[in-house]
């Protein structure tokens, strides 16, 4: 009897180590190129960070150009449902489900992507994690801030921006771009340079991180942003998320490395890849006859004040839904206030 306790003992010892030194494969979908940076520098990066740090136990398999089926909208979907286990995305991908987080998408919001980072990350853990529901978020990253590109006409004041068709990235920056007079266009961002080549549009809004990928300074010549030091025009929110099913499968020194990985340093890590691509790639836009441009003072603040309104329907869309709009908004620019640029 004692033997075979004994052999019983070993055989569950023996199930035990097989289980810790298990390697575990992580399926990301994401909606841009594998080619582009963001896959290459952005999300291998921090699968490459989990696999020296687990020893090459834990591997990622990572998808671009939505090649598991559906469409952006559906990333956190898949997620949810354990269709795969990590995606990387736009919460705006999916209008209306993520209000909350969109405050860090209101015009003149966010003044730079490392701060915002953090910031974003301090604001969904106090007042959104309501809407992630079903996902684990391991960590957010702001974008550098987007700028107006346009094919044709050096816009440099409201009245000339009147009218133009803008593609937006965003439903409150097509608000903003709105409450300043232009006419917006929703377009998937793979469209976008064959609709500027074609006058489809006469112009977008696209981080300088955006612009290699697009080959967007082949069709734009003036790239207009706000004056030196002023907060960008707009930002765009992005989250890394984890199937919480998978997540608990895990063992647990394995959890660890995906903890250590996680969070407001993973986030501001992230913030700092886009933050980097304003010095990087800003200097394309002075290339093939193109221009670098900013508002001057007086403009930048007369397109602070006409947008002004987009921030309070916000607070109404928030506040309709039985939250208080007026003061996550206060928490929001406090906490982008708390943090350096």
């Amino acid at each position: 009897m004692k033997f075979t306790n004994s052999l019983t003992g070993l055989a569950l010892a023996a199930f035990a180590v097989a289980a810790s030194a298990q390697t575990v494969t992580i399926r990301v979908h994401h909606a841009t190129p594998a080619s582009s940076i963001y896959q290459t520098e952005l999300i291998q990066p921090w699968c490459d960070k989990i696999a020296a740090q687990s020893s090459n136990r834990l591997k990622c398999e990572v998808y671009g150009s939505m090649q598991l089926g559906g469409n952006a909208s559906q990333l956190f979907d898949q997620v949810r449902d354990g269709v795969v286990d990590a995606t990387w995305t736009n919460p705006g991908f999916k209008p209306g489900s993520f209000t909350k987080t969109e405050v860090f998408e209101l015009p003149f919001m966010v003044k730079g992507a490392e701060g915002g980072s953090r910031a974003l990350w301090d604001f969904i853990q106090a007042n959104a994690m309501d809407e992630y529901r079903g996902v684990k978020v391991l960590w957010v990253a702001i974008t550098d801030p987007q700028l107006l590109h346009f094919s044709n006409k050096n816009v440099t004041s409201m009245a000339e921006a009147a009218n133009m068709k803008v593609r937006a990235p965003s439903r409150y920056a097509a608000k903003g771009l709105a409450a300043l007079g232009m006419a917006t266009v929703q377009l998937p961002s793979m469209a976008i340079t064959e609709s500027l080549s074609k006058g489809v549009i006469d112009g977008t809004m696209m981080t300088w991180s955006g612009v290699p990928m697009l080959k967007l300074n082949e069709v734009t010549k003036y790239h207009l942003d706000v004056p030196e030091g002023q907060t960008g025009f707009f930002a765009s929110a992005t989250v890394f998320a984890m199937n919480p099913a998978k997540y608990d499968s895990l063992p647990a020194d394995l959890k660890r490395v995906i903890d250590a990985n996680s969070g407001p340093d993973a986030s501001a890590i992230g913030g700092k890849f886009f933050a980097e691509k304003i010095t990087a790639y800003a200097p394309i836009g002075n290339t093939g006859g193109g221009r670098n441009v900013r508002l001057s003072n007086d403009e930048y603040q007369r397109w602070v004040k006409a947008t002004e309104s987009v921030a309070s329907d916000w607070v109404k869309e928030v506040s309709a839904k039985g939250a208080n709009g007026q003061k996550m908004l206060e928490d929001a620019r406090a906490l982008v206030n708390k943090y350096p640029r």
